[in-house]
């Protein structure tokens, strides 16, 4: 998922992560998951089924339907990512991408106001002993934090991208001061 210099959005993702571009709206890019009818569609259609065995998996092996490896799996499983244009607006304020370590866990709304709290300062004065500052890093390190005490059996991947801090900084580059 890149923000672009156009103020547009094009989020590429494989596997099983899932983007929210935070402003005017939460949720933006869906995980592949094989039950998702489009998925579940393409599977089939490939020779594949989908099981639910323990959640939907690919031949019952794989709950995720594309991915860069698990060539076993082909042409069930494919490294060919779903790419969608969105135009962005002033309401947007970060973006997070994340692996399904945290989404398991973590609903889409509940990571969106962490990390809205963590980056305007409000998590680091209320919990100045567990919350450090109020960056990106700060943020996604919060949710991965978050994910974890909740019980996440899966690896954690979390990447969160302040667009207002963006936007000024190139402000700032155009008016020629740093």
């Amino acid at each position: 998922m890149v923000p672009r210099e156009d103020g547009r959005v094009r989020p590429r993702l494989l596997n099983e992560c899932k983007g929210s571009l935070v402003g005017s709206r939460c949720e933006f890019v869906k995980a592949y998951q094989p039950e998702r009818p489009d998925e579940l569609e393409r599977v089939e259609a490939a020779g594949g089924r989908v099981i639910n065995w323990n959640g939907y998996r690919v031949l019952g092996v794989l709950a995720t339907s594309r991915s860069i490896g698990d060539y076993y799996l082909k042409p069930y499983v494919i490294a060919e990512p779903e790419v969608t244009v969105t135009d962005r607006t002033d309401k947007d304020e970060f973006l997070i991408l994340a692996s399904d370590g945290l989404w398991d866990v973590v609903p889409n709304e509940v990571a969106c106001k962490i990390a809205r709290n963590c980056l305007s300062g409000l998590a680091a004065s209320k919990y100045p002993e567990s919350v450090a500052g109020s960056s990106a890093a700060d943020a996604a390190g919060l949710l991965v934090e978050l994910a974890m005490s909740r019980g996440s059996k899966d690896n954690i991947s979390v990447v969160v991208v302040e667009l207002k801090r963006l936007k000024s900084r190139k402000a700032r580059r155009q008016n020629g001061t740093r």
